[in-house]
Order: structure tokens, then C-alpha cells, then sequence
């Protein structure tokens, strides 16, 4: 098959930083079998064509425009010239994220006569009034959303927390999260008991991140177990609060800022760590969860995105903005080793049987049914 995917970024010429782990691996996989056309509406990635893991990968870069429909019409046209350039021909297009992605998608798919797939994988289907996050802010974007979701061929959705967002509109969305390379994340569930006891947060500083919480909850944890390091990783989108916070709960000899790192500079940091602590008040999936859980870390964090489903058998999730529950998960899972390395051991077999192997699986055979129905 000839495959287009549009996708938010991820997809840096690296391979190795700023990328989306789950996506590249589901890329990778596909290609083994079919040609991939890969177009990214990173707007801080530079204009650029590469070969990346067997696809052609195509950064549409930064594209200004007066307002917001001159600007979908402008990057529409952009995106046809690419679907063109590449020969056309495409079996079908597999957008990911509603919006814009999937509205750009479902507008091409009809131009080139190709059926859409598309993935829920952001804040599209929510709003959260006190961040001012989530695409569902406005009567219009809640049209566009609605309309976009009902036009495409066939809808998934990485989590059960997010289904119910769109099942009223979809009913027939397809449950597929989508999994992590258990080559690259792997590792035993053993750790050492006792100081340091190590926490890692992969996840840009952000306020749906919601990292204030996460440090409140080590500011009560260091009560309990003073030796305790948390490790936070990603690009910080706040400028120094989540540091500033940090300073002000006089935990910064507990807790370490790492910025961006590359994958191979992420993995180590899961092997040496006791728990993965998410403080999310929105999550789609949480791809950090699953990466943790293949290393084999388990998982205190917030009821949202997997978390919510992997619980309470491979994960312990607790209520959004809640520093004490979420203290409180920390402290009893490094009280009792057991029930942590239970934890880990669900948890890993959770990220194994839906690991990227299976995800890259389960969509070809939507692409299958999804192209014999189109014709």
C-alpha cells in the first residue's frame, strides 16, 4: 500500500531528538511492508525533505498567514503539492490528531480520492478552562471537531479515556493505543531497595503537565523518605517556574532538571529509577507510561490517559491536582516492595502485548478494511 501520514512532528532528521518514540516506531514497522509518504506540521521545524527509517519524510516548516482559514488554506495547498510530488496514488491518508491534522487530511483525502484514517492523540477533544488548553475552546472548534471526526473513514483512540470523549460522535472508534519499541525499552523489574530512592518524569514543563502538583507531592514524600531524587526530562515550555516552584518548596537538591535528552540518554534514566510519576491533569495516551512500564518501572500518576486503565492491576492512579494522593502512591509503593515489583511486572506485560509490533499490526489490518470499503 501507499501510505500518507500527517503528523504534528516528531519526526526530526536525527531519529534521536526531538521525536516521538511511538510514532517513529510505528513508522519504521510500516515501511517493511509498504511505501511511506510522511508530512509534518512542525512550525518550528525547518522546510526540509529526508529519508527517515525507509519513508520520505516532508516539513512543511512555518507557513504565516492573516488568519486562521487563510492559513489552512495555504498549508492545504502545500500538502496537496507534496501528495503530488510524491506521485500520488495514495491508498489512503492517516492522520494523526483531529485537529488541524485530521481536518487537513480529511480536505486532501477527498481531493486525491483517498479514505482517511485518523488518530485522536492530543487536548483536541477536551477543554480545560483554567490552563486555557484543549481544542474544544469555541462553538466553531467544536463544529470542526465534530465534522472531522464523523467525515473520516475510521477513527482510533489510544486510550479508553479518550473513546469516551469521541464515542458519541464516533461509536465505532477503535480502541489502539499506540505502543512503544520493547527493543529500545526493556530492562529488568529488579531495582535496589532503599536510598536513593529515584523517581523519573519524562514529559515537557508545561502547565497540562501540570508539574506543580508532581513537585508538592515530592515536597511531602521528602518528609517520609528524605534520600529521595526525581529526575524530570523535557523541553521547558515555562520559561524557569517549574524551577522557581521547585526553589520555593526547598527541594531543589531533590529534584534535577535534565532538559531535553536524546532516547538513548532517556532509557538509563528508567533503569535506574523505582517509580514513574506522572502529574498530568489531560493525557491522550501517555507514551512516557508505556516506555517506563517496558523498562520495567511502574507507574504512580494521574487517573487520565492509559494510566486510568492500566489501573489499578499495573498502575496506581490517583485524582488530577491532588499532591497529597499523589504522595501518598509514591510513599506506599516505596514502602512495599512487593506490591511495587507487582506493579512492574503487570505493568511490563501491559507494554508487551501492546507494544509496536502489535500497534503497526493492528492498523494495517484498519487499512486493509478501510481501503476495501472505499473501493
Amino acid at each position: 500500500m501507499k501510505i500518507g501520514l500527517i503528523v504534528p512532528g516528531g519526526v526530526d532528521r536525527s531519529g534521536r531528538i526531538f521525536v516521538i518514540p511511538v510514532l517513529l516506531a510505528l513508522i519504521e514497522r510500516l515501511t517493511r511492508r509498504h511505501e511511506v509518504v510522511v508530512v509534518s506540521l512542525d512550525p518550528n521545524a525547518e522546510p526540509s525533505q529526508y529519508e527517515l527509517l525507509g519513508a520520505k519524510v516532508v516539513n512543511l516548516g512555518l507557513i504565516k498567514a492573516r488568519t486562521r482559514l487563510s492559513w489552512a488554506a495555504v498549508t492545504l495547498g502545500k500538502l496537496m503539492s507534496v501528495l503530488r510530488a510524491a506521485g500520488g496514488g495514495f491508498d489512503l491518508l492517516h492522520a494523526f490528531w483531529v485537529f488541524p491534522q485530521g481536518t487537513l487530511a480529511v480536505a486532501a483525502g477527498f481531493l486525491v480520492r483517498a479514505p482517511v484514517v485518523l488518530s485522536v492523540g492530543g487536548g483536541e477533544l477536551v477543554w480545560l478552562p483554567t490552563i486555557r488548553y484543549g481544542g474544544m475552546r469555541t462553538f466553531r472548534s467544536r463544529i470542526t471537531m465534530s465534522a472531522t471526526l464523523r467525515t473520516a473513514s475510521a477513527v482510533s483512540a489510544p486510550s479508553r479515556y479518550v473513546m469516551r470523549s469521541a464515542a458519541g460522535i464516533r461509536p465505532d472508534i477503535h480502541w489502539l493505543p499506540t505502543g512503544v519499541d520493547t527493543t529500545i525499552f526493556r530492562g529488568s523489574i529488579e531495582r535496589t531497595c532503599g536510598a536513593p530512592w529515584r523517581l523519573v518524569h519524562v514529559a515537557g514543563l508545561n502547565e497540562v503537565k501540570n508539574q506543580e502538583t508532581l513537585l508538592k507531592a515530592v515536597r511531602q514524600v521528602a518528609n517520609v523518605f528524605p534520600h529521595i531524587i526525581l529526575d524530570c526530562i523535557g523541553v521547558d515550555a515555562l520559561n524557569g517556574r517549574v524551577q522557581a516552584i521547585a526553589r520555593n518548596l526547598e527541594i531543589t537538591d531533590r529534584v534535577r532538571f535534565h532538559g531535553v535528552l536524546t532516547v538513548d540518554e532517556i532509557v538509563p534514566f528508567y533503569h535506574k529509577a523505582h517509580l514513574f510519576v506522572q502529574s498530568s491533569l489531560h493525557e491522550s495516551m501517555g507514551a512516557a507510561v508505556l516506555e517506563a512500564s517496558a523498562a520495567g518501572v511502574p507507574t504512580v500518576g494521574t487517573n487520565v490517559g492509559i494510566v486510568a486503565e492500566m489501573a489499578p492491576r499495573a498502575a496506581v492512579a490517583v485524582p488530577v491536582s491532588d499532591p497529597g494522593a499523589l504522595a501518598k502512591g509514591i510513599v506506599d509503593l516505596l514502602e512495599n516492595s512487593h506490591r511495587r515489583e507487582a506493579l512492574a511486572l503487570a505493568a511490563q506485560d501491559f507494554a508487551r502485548t501492546y507494544n509496536a509490533d502489535w500497534t503497526a499490526a493492528q492498523f494495517e489490518e484498519l487499512y486493509r478494511r478501510v481501503a476495501q470499503r472505499s473501493g
